[in-house]
């Protein structure tokens, strides 16, 4: 069986791997939850209308439509994150990867197979909530997003990179471990990058600069922003008092960032495969 061959027949075995855990269950009810209350929120936001303009209403709405996106966010964290760690640690510790691994199979292909139905998972996730929260909020208050299609792929990046940081802790802590640690940072970098726009908005470099390092170290949060920018109405950018709310962003993603997310994920993975080819089975 050839190298390509072999990461698509893992990366089937691993998306299936995935739909059959109980972690799958804990992410639609909690998703069922989130778009449930939010449409109930939405109709009740659209009875308020009566005392906006149309370009409030539109406005309120994409705010709370950027506050909703971070709550699915959240959930896509939690999902991939420990999905992650079973994926490789919870093999190895059961011996499943040894059984493997005596065929002609290199590592490599099984860490990439494993790696890529993670991303169609993950990736498949955001997608379908993400659009199932935009017709949530177009059927109750007429509100659709400028790009939508870039603001979830932005979540969908977001996504790979916190499943991509998981599966490089997994190959050297066990599975929860990984897990905890991946949404930490996650939550860690999400507030430096609060504690960043704070440091911008009383004009103190040292503390902004906290933001622009966390979100080079791990891009989860730049992606996130992002994400928002391509969700919110336009309109914000011209109310300089929403600059600083942690669920809005005035400023689309530059080339350069996206590039460097790109290779983020390159190299985590690199070392992931690294630690997996060098650890004993």
């Amino acid at each position: 069986m050839s190298t390509a061959r072999t990461v698509f027949v893992i990366a089937g075995l691993t998306l299936q791997e995935a739909v059959r855990r109980r972690v799958l269950r804990a992410i639609v009810v909690m998703t069922v939850v989130l778009l449930t209350l939010s449409a109930w929120g939405f109709y009740r936001l659209d009875a308020e209308f009566g005392t906006f303009t149309t370009g409030e209403a539109r406005i309120a709405a994409s705010t709370v439509l950027n506050l909703v996106m971070f709550g699915l966010s959240l959930i896509a964290a939690l999902g991939t994150a420990f999905l992650a760690g079973p994926t490789m640690a919870g093999e190895i510790e059961s011996g499943i990867a040894l059984a493997v691994m005596t065929r002609p199979v290199r590592r490599a292909a099984v860490l990439l197979g494993k790696w890529l139905g993670l991303v169609v998972f993950g990736s498949g996730f955001v997608v379908v909530a993400g659009l199932g929260q935009l017709v949530i909020v177009r059927a109750t208050v007429g509100y659709w997003p400028p790009h939508p299609a870039t603001g979830l792929a932005l979540l969908a990046a977001q996504t790979t990179v916190l499943l991509t940081l998981g599966l490089l802790l997994s190959t050297v802590i066990s599975p929860m471990a990984s897990g905890i640690v991946a949404v930490g940072l996650f939550g860690a970098t999400w507030i430096a990058g609060v504690v960043g726009m704070v440091g911008e908005a009383f004009g103190n470099p040292g503390v902004a600069q906290v933001g622009t390092v966390s979100r080079m170290l791990l891009p989860t949060d730049g992606l996130w922003r992002g994400a928002m920018h391509s969700f919110q109405h336009p309109g914000l950018a011209q109310f300089p008092a929403f600059e600083d709310s942690p669920f809005l962003s005035m400023s689309p993603l530059t080339a350069t960032y996206l590039g460097w997310s790109a290779l983020w994920v390159a190299l985590a993975l690199g070392l992931a495969g690294l630690a997996f080819q060098r650890r004993d089975l």
